[in-house]
């Protein structure tokens, strides 16, 4: 050892990602994204079955320990009027409002809250400290609760013990183990950055890019100071819209939010801003995983810094009822700030009795505030509808609220034969895209018999059970080939189903279903099934495709139709499509879809190899197709990819030939997605494995499982 401070390691620890594969290559194929579904980080095992863990928890008395928290107030971090429902509520809020429709991702489902970058995030600022009170009662109950349930859970019963009938909770959401990196928060370098610029999430007239919802990264909404920091109500009353629709709420749901939120508890900037020190992420290891720590003044109670808004909005702030339509619509509010220079409203004119109390001393009133957000619900002419409707009706307000909040907080969570425990509504909501049982228990090879002799091609049986199945995302639980809605409006008419071929299909399986008495769904993946089936028989292999019965099939009043539009395909690469060209190149397409359907690396390599030689490409494109019997199940997909014999050359911004080298002559075409499992080292390694002279069965073996996997992604029952 020396004593110049020279390191004694070999840096294999460097966080820093200076000295990364990406960092070197940036412009390298990241498979970071499907290593998600990674097992290795998840410390219960394999064996671990959380459903079986939720029967053996006293939900009775976890229920009573949480409504305990809620008035147990402690020193370390005191509780708004001795109640901790305001700040409950909010990590609950926040842990759910990360959902946004176009993908699917986010949302409460996975406790993502306790991970990088979300639990950092300047919207999330002090929820670290609403995680640890709750920990002595995640830790008391251990396996038997998830993070993720519990931070619901916890938000629900605080609502519950202000006043509110809830509509149910359900457990079932299951712990991560590692930030969800798939996650695509947007392109800024800022937190808060204003729009306009590099990296700005809007372009055009105000138009936010996809898949995001919120106005920046950072914030689970908008803006609670105004568009970019600039209050005009009306202006983000246009930005609350879009957000709240792209999380799947209409206005009356939005209004209803907005007032439930803001009815109960106060937003916290009475003090400096810049005596918070760094968020959790960057804090010292002395802080131990606290962020945002006030070393400089007292920093808690009526002191704490948050948003940097400061006040309550209503004057029973830990009681639900209908004063924040009264006070919004009643007085006038003028713009001002707060003590931490935050933009704010504060009524005219108002009366003592409508003034809250300060949190540390009863006998102190204070303004209450609105934000420009609050302030929309006045001003817009839509909002304003609803919210003089809400102020007239509590009774009315409360259902609506209960409800959207139901559907906030379980949206990701897929249909209702996910849900779990003993407050689950009996009544089936169409958003959580309900599906009659199918029977089960029929003669399976009578319905593939009747199949094999209906005329179909390979091709048309394997096309169609996919093109049912792809749609499901892992990420809320949505799509796929339970429910048969590929034969229903929108998906009937999706450009990537190639209507007129499906419509001929369909009208086949649809009378085989008839006859023999079974759901048109299971029909579907069974002609997949019968397909693959005969493409390994041909291959001179024998090997049976599992099939679980019990689809049902649903019907158009079962299907919202504008919220399934989401789930059109604009690319599919194991077809070989693309709807047009996009900024991001096909190979990244690609990987986003086989990320949602659940997929590893390993499982998309050789789904890819499969599909390419049965002749599954898009409108019988022979792009990739590097085999001279198609419909057949060989390896020669990966066989000719790796053969040396061949160059590739490109003919387009997504073509290529495939040339032997000897003669010159064009042997085959290809696209971006078959060269990448040649070009990128990580498919290489995959697709060599299959290559080989001695795994021309493990392909198929592989092939049929993650076949199988895709088929009954959503098969929870």
């Amino acid at each position: 050892m020396t004593s110049n401070g020279t390191c004694p390691i070999a840096h294999g620890a460097n966080t820093e990602s200076s000295n990364t594969p990406m960092a070197w290559w940036p412009k390298s194929l990241n498979l970071d994204i499907l290593h998600q579904q990674d097992t290795k980080t998840n410390p219960m095992g394999p064996s671990f079955n959380y459903r079986e863990e939720l029967k053996k928890l006293d939900i009775p008395a976890l229920k009573k320990d949480i409504h305990t928290l809620m008035t147990a107030s402690q020193d370390w971090w005191p509780a708004d009027w001795g109640h901790y429902g305001g700040l409950m509520i909010r990590m609950a809020w926040h842990s759910a409002g990360t959902y946004r429709i176009a993908d699917g991702r986010g949302g409460a489902g996975t406790g993502n809250q306790r991970f990088a970058p979300i639990n950092s995030w300047p919207d999330n600022t002090n929820l670290d400290k609403a995680r640890r009170l709750l920990w002595p009662i995640k830790k008391k109950y251990g396996n038997k609760v998830s993070w993720a349930d519990l931070i619901v859970l916890a938000g629900t019963i605080a609502y519950e013990s202000m006043g509110l009938k809830t509509f149910g909770f359900s457990f079932g959401r299951e712990d991560i183990w590692h930030p969800e990196k798939e996650i695509y928060w947007g392109s800024e370098k800022e937190w808060l950055q204003k729009s306009g610029g590099e990296g700005s999430r809007y372009s055009g007239d105000r138009d936010l890019e996809n898949p995001l919802a919120a106005s920046m990264m950072g914030l689970i909404y908008v803006n609670p100071e105004g568009v970019d920091g600039n209050p005009d109500p009306l202006k983000t009353a246009q930005d609350i819209r879009v957000t709240f629709k792209r999380m799947a709420m209409n206005d009356e749901e939005t209004v209803a939010l907005t007032a439930g939120g803001h009815t109960v508890g106060k937003a916290h900037g009475n003090g400096n801003k810049a005596n918070l020190g760094p968020a959790p992420e960057g804090a010292p290891i002395e802080e131990q995983g606290f962020g945002w720590m006030n070393h400089q003044t007292r920093g808690i109670g009526r002191d704490t810094i948050t948003s940097g808004i400061e006040g309550a909005w209503t004057p029973h702030p830990t009681q639900w009822d209908n004063d924040y339509f009264r006070l919004l619509l009643s007085y006038d509010w003028q713009l001002t700030k707060s003590p931490a220079g935050a933009w704010q409203y504060e009524p005219i004119d108002i009366k003592e009795e409508d003034m809250p109390v300060d949190v540390g001393d009863p006998t102190i009133r204070l303004k209450p505030m609105m934000t420009d957000a609050d302030i929309a619900m006045k001003m817009d002419p839509e909002y304003r509808k609803i919210s003089e409707r809400f102020h007239q009706d509590q009774a009315y307000l409360s259902d609506t609220f209960a409800r959207a909040w139901f559907k906030l907080t379980h949206r990701d969570m897929g249909p209702k034969v996910r849900y779990f425990g003993p407050d689950v509504p009996k009544e089936e909501l169409i958003w959580q895209d309900p599906v009659p049982a199918g029977p089960k228990g029929y003669d399976i090879e009578a319905v593939k018999t009747a199949i094999r002799v209906s005329g179909l091609s390979l091709s048309d049986m394997v096309t169609t059970a996919w093109d049912s199945a792809r749609t499901f995302r892992g990420s809320d639980k949505r799509g796929g080939a339970n429910g048969a809605r590929i034969r229903l409006a929108p998906q009937l008419n999706w450009e990537g189903n190639e209507p007129e071929r499906l419509a001929r299909v369909l009208a086949t399986l649809e009378k085989i279903a008839k006859e023999s008495g079974v759901s048109i769904a299971d029909t579907i993946v069974l002609a997949g099934n019968v397909g693959i089936e005969q493409a390994i028989k041909a291959a001179g292999l024998q090997v049976t495709v599992p099939f679980i019965s019990g689809r049902g099939d649903a019907t158009a009043e079962m299907t919202d139709v504008e919220s399934f539009e989401v789930l059109e395909p604009l690319a599919d690469g194991y077809r070989n499509w693309l709807k047009q060209n996009y900024a991001v190149t096909p190979e990244e397409l690609l990987l986003d879809r086989t990320q949602l359907m659940g997929l590893t690396a390993q499982e998309m390599t050789v789904l890819i190899g499969g599909m390419r030689v049965l002749g599954n490409n898009y409108g019988g494109s022979k792009s990739g197709v590097f085999t001279d019997q198609e419909g057949v199940l060989s390896n020669d997909f990966f066989v000719n990819l790796t053969d040396m014999n061949y160059v590739w050359k490109p003919t387009g911004k997504n073509s290529y030939d495939i040339v032997e080298r000897n003669s010159g002559k064009t042997k085959w075409t290809a696209s971006r997605v078959d060269l990448v499992f040649g070009s990128n080292s990580i498919l290489r390694a995959y697709a060599e494995v299959y290559a080989q002279d001695d795994n021309k069965q493990k392909f198929v073996t592989d092939f049929v499982a993650a076949w199988t996997k895709v088929m009954n992604a959503d098969m929870f029952a």
